[in-house]
């Protein structure tokens, strides 16, 4: 029996194991839309294409699957690009399918064309455009398998309208053969041992950690292998909530807005364990500074980011679980030198100690005006330890990487590498849609939760109840912040003084809004707002010239952090 392109397309998605689709529907998708009618595959609307993606994406980052979003052609599918270079940036495994003009209209400048293929290869895995019906099936599959593989991210499919009309009989590839891509899984043994000989030579290691502890759901991995040498653990933020941030080895955050004594401990280490982190410039600040006492073992499944922005001593190829795994093994043959390693590093780890006594992370609090951090730290105490918090960007973005104490992985999904304002809010919709008893917060600011706050309709449609935290400052606050520091408080166009009402906003779309400026009120409206069926808006009316510190002014070493406003 022969099936239709569109109909083909939804079968290999039931066969991908998707349950959960985001998107926008349009003219060259609306046969794909009229066939998800009989499909089990939910779909999501949301109010915009670029949400949809968020959307998906959240749901990838709180699953470990595969996200899905559709949207159609020409404008529909431009609108996912920001969406698509935020999941390519933070190596998310998303597949985003476009509709497109006719095969026969391509080329032609029809309504709504865009080139697809073209605008999105530099911020995908991969990208399709299906050109036959008979090679549908096998580009989905295709699409899946390298979207999900490897260091994982988004692959695109260009769907044209006839393709999806035209027929063909279904045959679902049961492997993929793809030349040139093999991802390397396993870590080298000779170099395993080498990296653990260096490792119990030195003096003053640190481990350090990305996003690719997340991605390898190498968690309990990473918290055996630093226990067994007892070495200090610093995350990046799209490492954040892979290793226990209460935990003794924990130095928290390290760059920009990292910790004072993850900073001066990476910058005074004689040995760098870097396991799937990429030292963007966030994190090393000026390279010539970065662990200049340091040699640096570099653990990463993608061989490209090796030695891409510093120098590497040892390279380890491998997925990341595969390497801790034989690391901890030969860690444990060497039982009798880890025992004298680990005394060796004892003054290390007091030394250590002595940074975190000396500069802890704190700030000053208020009777009078509510300060933002006060708010992060509640919503921590009030909710449950597997709430999952998404964030828009900006500082209440760092704030919440400061104060909020993380202790299980795929809890803490933040735009990393793009920096996206809008993220927060359609992410934390697909969190909710994946996870629907679980507690969601999106914490955001006054201004980037207006980048997408129109899904605030979206969660209402769907009964999602995630919770809205805005710190409002009525600043685009972290804009202002370098104003304030570097260019003598000339606050040009970071000033948002139109006072918007955010509990009429959520009451417009059929949602609860709480606000106060009280500091003695945060702890009830937030109790309140946890205890209130459906999406809920918190607006906290926090200091207005709050600053996120510690901070590394761009261009300066690790160890120039600025303490204080």
């Amino acid at each position: 029996m022969k099936k239709t392109g569109s109909q083909i397309l939804l079968e290999c998605l039931q066969l991908e194991g998707v349950d959960t689709v985001f998107g926008y529907p349009g003219g060259t998708v609306i046969n794909i839309y009229d066939d998800l009618m009989g499909s089990p595959i939910r779909h999501i609307l949301t109010r915009h294409e670029q949400a949809a993606v968020h959307a998906a994406d959240g749901y990838a980052r709180a699953t470990g699957k595969v996200g899905v979003a559709i949207a159609t052609s020409g404008p529909g599918a431009t609108n996912t690009i920001t969406g698509i270079a935020t999941a390519y940036m933070d190596s998310i495994p998303m597949v985003i399918i476009t509709g497109q003009v006719p095969t026969a209209l391509i080329g032609n400048d029809a309504f709504q064309e865009a080139d697809m293929v073209g605008i999105t290869r530099p911020v995908t895995k991969h990208n399709y455009l299906v050109k036959d019906i008979k090679d549908l099936a096998r580009i989905i599959k295709e699409a899946f398998y390298i979207a999900r593989t490897g260091r994982p991210g988004p692959v695109l499919v260009d769907l044209p309208k006839d393709v999806q009309i035209a027929t063909a009989k279904f045959a679902y590839p049961e492997t993929v053969e793809l030349r040139g891509y093999k991802p390397t899984y396993s870590g080298n043994t000779r170099q395993i041992e080498k990296a653990v000989k260096m490792i119990l030579s030195a003096k003053k290691p640190v481990v350090y950690v990305g996003g690719g502890v997340t991605l390898s759901n190498s968690s309990h991995e990473l918290k055996d292998f630093a226990e067994a040498l007892q070495a200090p653990v610093t995350t990046t933020l799209m490492g954040m909530a892979s290793f226990p941030k209460k935990h003794p080895l924990s130095l928290g955050m390290l760059g920009m807005h990292g910790t004072y004594y993850a900073n001066m401990a990476v910058t005074n280490s004689d040995l760098l364990v870097a396991i799937g982190a990429r030292f963007d410039d966030r994190v090393t600040g000026k390279i010539a500074t970065f662990a200049p006492h340091a040699k640096i073992i570099h653990i990463d499944i993608d061989p490209t980011s090796i030695k891409k922005n510093v120098r590497v001593d040892l390279p380890i190829v491998g997925d990341v679980q595969d390497v801790l795994q034989k690391m901890i093994a030969k860690l444990a043959e060497h039982g009798d030198e880890v025992k004298v390693h680990i005394d060796e590093t004892s003054t290390w780890r007091q030394e250590i100690d002595g940074w975190k006594k000396q500069h802890p992370m704190s700030y000053k609090n208020s009777k009078s005006v509510i300060k933002p951090q006060f708010v992060i730290e509640k919503i921590r105490e009030l909710t449950r330890d597997d709430a999952i918090i998404t964030t828009e960007v900006g500082q209440h973005q760092m704030w919440t990487a400061q104060f909020f104490d993380f202790t299980q992985p795929r809890t803490f999904l933040s735009s990393g590498g793009l920096g996206t304002m809008g993220f927060g809010l359609p992410s934390a919709l697909g969190a909710q849609a994946a996870f629907p008893d679980r507690q969601v917060i999106d914490i955001s600011g006054d201004g980037s939760f207006q980048m997408n706050s129109q899904e605030l309709a979206t969660l209402v449609q769907y009964r999602l109840p995630v919770k809205i935290v805005i710190l409002n400052n009525n600043f685009l606050g972290m804009v202002r912040q370098w104003q304030q520091l570097f260019f003598d408080r000339r606050y040009s166009q970071t000033c948002m003084e139109l006072p918007i009402d955010f509990v009429k906003l959520a009451e417009a779309y059929g949602a609860t809004g709480l606000s106060t400026s009280k500091p003695e009120e945060v702890e009830s409206v937030i109790q309140k707002a946890l205890e209130t069926p459906g999406p809920v808006i918190m607006e906290f009316k926090i200091a207005r010239e709050e600053n996120v510190l510690p901070m590394v002014p761009a261009g300066a070493g690790l160890n120039e952090m600025v303490l204080a406003s």
